[in-house]
């Protein structure tokens, strides 16, 4: 199981045993509960407990109302939507506000990876730059957000963020998301194998092209042997019919044993033939 898993394996822990006494607390005793968990240290999703029935029949009731209301805000809301509609909720002991603005930040990481602390101060109600690094120090160490702090930018730099309850509400505008998503990711497939067809015709023709061109330098080899072959024998036949070397002897008219041919000087093997023809041709004359 990945590091990044083990926030939410944790919190659901935590959470059941507060599920399990919810089963049976009304009134007074599910307020209690709601005070209980609000405050427990790594608890930050509430969203079961709010669909409890027990918890759900606070909200029906005046006196209980504000309690499940607060819940509600710890499951969805932050700290500035306590601070515009403070009078509708009970009133928070420091924990609670502790926690609260660390649930107001998880939900200001989900949105923006870099954070300014200008932003920060304002969403938190906090005037101290010192307190407020402390406060991010603390949700670091909860291990609800992983970052860093850029004191030199002024700003929180955010790597991941636990995730927080969804509204009902929101599950349309997730789905939208996730379609559009899908069908970028379709679109990305579909490009990919296109320039994979494309890529494996270009190999194709280059293959072809290299057979041809390695079939016409076979076949021009072999004609540069045959034509080396014809060559040699041509000398050979050259050789063959070269006349001998002239007798110094004046040559004898009787007896045509005796012949005598001018040497040829020409390299070229039919005017070598026509010489000898004309030779013989003088001496029958």
């Amino acid at each position: 199981m990945s590091d990044k898993n083990l926030p939410t394996v944790n919190q659901q822990a935590l959470l059941e045993q507060y599920l399990l006494l919810a089963k049976s607390a009304k009134g007074a005793a599910a307020v209690e509960l709601i005070k209980q968990v609000l405050v427990a240290p790594g608890i930050y999703v509430f969203g079961e407990l709010l669909d409890m029935p027990n918890i759900q029949e606070l909200s029906n009731s005046t006196q209980y109302s504000p309690y499940y209301q607060l819940l509600h805000l710890f499951a969805f809301g932050t700290f500035s939507n306590y601070m515009d509609n403070k009078s509708q909720f009970p009133e928070l002991t420091p924990a609670m506000i502790n926690k609260l603005r660390h649930l107001t930040i998880v939900s200001l990481a989900t949105k923006e990876k870099c954070i300014p602390y200008s932003k920060l101060l304002k969403e938190l109600d906090m005037k101290n730059l010192r307190e407020l690094e402390d406060l991010i120090i603390d949700v670091i160490y909860a291990d609800i957000v992983r970052g860093k702090l850029d004191q030199r930018n002024s700003r929180l730099e955010v790597e991941y963020t636990l995730g927080r309850d969804i509204k009902p509400a929101d599950i349309d505008i997730i789905l939208q998301v996730l379609q559009e998503w899908s069908d970028g990711c379709e679109t990305v497939l579909n490009n990919i194998e296109n320039q994979i067809i494309k890529a494996n015709n270009t190999k194709d023709t280059h293959l072809k092209l290299k057979q041809s061109i390695e079939n016409e330098v076979s076949n021009i080899k072999k004609n540069l042997k045959a034509q080396a072959q014809d060559s040699d024998s041509v000398e050979e036949m050259r050789e063959v019919l070269q006349p001998e070397k002239p007798s110094k002897k004046k040559p004898n008219t009787k007896g045509a044993s005796e012949l005598d041919f001018k040497p040829s000087t020409s390299l070229d093997f039919e005017s070598e033939q026509k010489r000898r023809i004309e030779n013989l041709m003088g001496y029958i004359n």
